[in-house]
């Protein structure tokens, strides 16, 4: 996916979960933040940030935070964009061939990101974004997710049903070394992300190559679903 119309800044500080104050071209600005997440580990004052101008010259906010550089990473944490990448993603055989590709379907008491049909069976796929990482290591959700869990408990039922499920977290930046869930702040989450493995639901995360401009699915991370890494693995976070 990509982003029209975006200029370079400076993060000073964020009042509150939807807006924050960024410097841009040497005038202070509030910006709305397309990113509801704590992401206090990216936005810490004096930061590089990346943001888009909006279209409407009438808007309340001008500008819309979209990414932030972490030392020499860059992080896309525009929370829109996982599905949006995950869609094309999808669309251009991300999984191999899929038919009837559809956004936003109901199965029970959940709404999947996406469903389709791959090699003649009914499928369900759900998109989880992660901008949280240290030292190569990434991990979700980065606060509490109640929601999540129950993503994925929908996807359990639907495996027993018979149809195809999948959750995939689209890691919105490259060259990390693995992904695994967030013990430390969700271990409820975590527990479920594990159950659902064992249920048969198809657990993946691929990186992203992030440019100030846009952002696209890259390739596959490797996964650490264990409470606790073996030896020689990637630490928890």
């Amino acid at each position: 996916m990509d982003y029209p119309r975006m200029v370079p800044g400076v993060f000073h500080s964020r009042p509150n979960r939807f807006i924050a104050h960024v410097d841009i071209q040497g005038q202070p600005q509030v910006v709305h933040v397309k990113n509801t997440g704590r992401c206090r580990e990216l936005l810490i004052p004096g930061v590089r940030v990346w943001c888009q101008q909006a279209e409407n010259p009438n808007r309340k906010t001008q500008f819309d935070l979209i990414a932030v550089e972490k030392g020499a990473r860059l992080i896309n944490m525009d929370s829109q964009a996982p599905n949006i990448a995950a869609g094309q993603w999808l669309a251009e055989g991300g999984l191999g061939p899929v038919e009837q590709l559809r956004a936003e379907t109901v199965h029970g008491d959940s709404r999947f990101d996406f469903s389709f049909i791959r090699n003649g069976t009914p499928c369900f796929l759900e998109v989880k974004g992660v901008t949280l990482e240290e030292n190569g290591v990434c991990a979700f959700p980065d606060a509490p997710t109640q929601r999540g869990a129950k993503h994925l408990r929908g996807l359990i039922q639907a495996a027993r049903e018979g149809y195809g499920a999948y959750v995939l977290f689209v890691i919105q930046m490259s060259d990390v070394t693995c992904f695994r869930p967030n013990d430390r702040t969700d271990p409820a989450f975590a527990d479920a992300l594990r159950a659902a493995a064992a249920a048969g639901v198809t657990v993946l995360a691929v990186d992203c190559a992030v440019t100030p401009d846009s952002m696209t699915i890259r390739q596959p991370v490797p996964l650490r679903l264990a409470p606790l890494p073996a030896p020689g693995e990637c630490a928890t976070l």
